[in-house]
């Protein structure tokens, strides 16, 4: 990110929509913290949890996938995360991903999939960076 295009912030509202679990396959990266936290939660112990739910995807620990892509606990039915207050950063930063932030270009493709981006509530560009400095995973 050379220049940051969004120096005047990004709105962004989450509408609980689900479609930012769904269809495309990725990574779903999750710290040791984050793995032990849902472990904990779903009252196994971490091996099990990592046999059952954990894969890795570009070298790092990640959620598995449904066969359709979608995130492992999203009830699909009811467009609801199973795990939404324990999800790992990277769920929560969405969008604010470098990957969406490299350009407005970027921004806006993820816009039409997202109906929640571009509407509601306003993030400075400085609200943006510090959430992205908090990651273990995104590098500014």
């Amino acid at each position: 990110m050379d220049e940051l295009w969004f120096a005047d912030g990004l709105d962004f509202t989450c509408l609980e929509c689900g479609r930012c679990c769904r269809g495309e396959p990725g990574a779903i990266w999750v710290t040791p913290e984050e793995m032990q936290r849902l472990a904990r939660h779903m009252e196994l112990t971490e091996e099990e949890f990592s046999r059952r739910f954990m894969t890795k995807r570009w070298g790092r620990p990640s959620l598995v996938e449904r066969k359709n892509g979608d995130c492992i606990f999203l009830d699909a039915e009811k467009c609801r995360c199973l795990v939404y207050g324990l999800r790992p950063a990277q769920c929560s930063l969405f969008p604010f991903w470098p990957s969406l932030l490299r350009s407005r270009e970027s921004w806006e493709e993820a816009r039409e999939r997202c109906p929640g981006m571009g509407q509601g509530r306003h993030f400075s560009q400085e609200e943006i960076l510090a959430m992205l400095a908090k990651s273990p995973f995104f590098e500014l």
